[in-house]
């Protein structure tokens, strides 16, 4: 199934269940965000890199939490599904914004305890070296809740995004946590050096 909605391209990745903030000066999206809002319409944000891709994530404009004197607005939005541009049209016919026919994706969520577990143990252990100070909350945790959190280039982003099964999602996921943990433990023992630096030491003689 397949349906024809606006577009917002970005430098960026969306996720499913992600709370995105938006600051609207543009003229072409303060009509997009205006024509959502007087028909109930969701508008998709295509992830634009050096070209535009052809994946993004359907958002739902929450709020419009804002609005300046000169028409810019700052808006709420949550991410809803992942899709896949079929056709793209700059502008659409009668509009400012661009726009398009999309085809959203297949979303298999089954993984299994372990997998879960394994990931849930790593992504801990990379929150407690980042001192976040986070406690993680298991209920409606995914593969999306933290990617933007440990450190994934936006081209890796993007790559998550993609795939339609939550366990080969959480697979990538432990594959990066696993990837960033001796990097960031080796960070911080060169903060723990640098402490060092300027303090007397105490040393344990050396028998030789």
């Amino acid at each position: 199934m397949s349906v024809t909605i606006p577009l917002f391209p970005l430098k960026l990745v969306a996720f499913p269940g992600e709370s995105l903030n938006l600051h609207i000066f543009e003229p072409r999206y303060k009509q997009l965000v205006k024509d959502c809002l007087q028909g109930n319409l969701e508008f998709g944000v295509c992830v634009y890199t050096d070209r535009l891709r052809t994946h993004g994530t359907v958002v739902r404009l929450v709020e419009v939490y804002k609005e300046y004197d000169d028409g810019r607005m700052d808006v709420k939005t949550i991410g809803q599904r992942p899709f896949r541009l079929k056709t793209f049209e700059n502008p659409l016919e009668d509009r400012m914004y661009a726009g398009g026919e999309v085809e959203f994706l297949q979303n298999d969520n089954l993984v299994s305890e372990a997998l879960f577990n394994e990931y849930v143990f790593y992504l801990q252990e990379v929150l407690r070296l980042l001192h976040t100070g986070e406690e993680i909350e298991l209920n409606g945790l995914d593969s999306f809740t933290y990617a933007h959190k440990v450190g994934l280039k936006l081209e890796e982003e993007y790559q998550l995004l993609l795939i339609e099964k939550e366990a080969d999602r959480i697979s990538f996921m432990i594959k990066h946590l696993k990837q960033i943990l001796p990097i960031i433990r080796e960070i911080e023992k060169a903060k723990e050096r640098i402490k060092m630096n300027g303090h007397f030491k105490s040393l344990d003689p050396l028998d030789f």
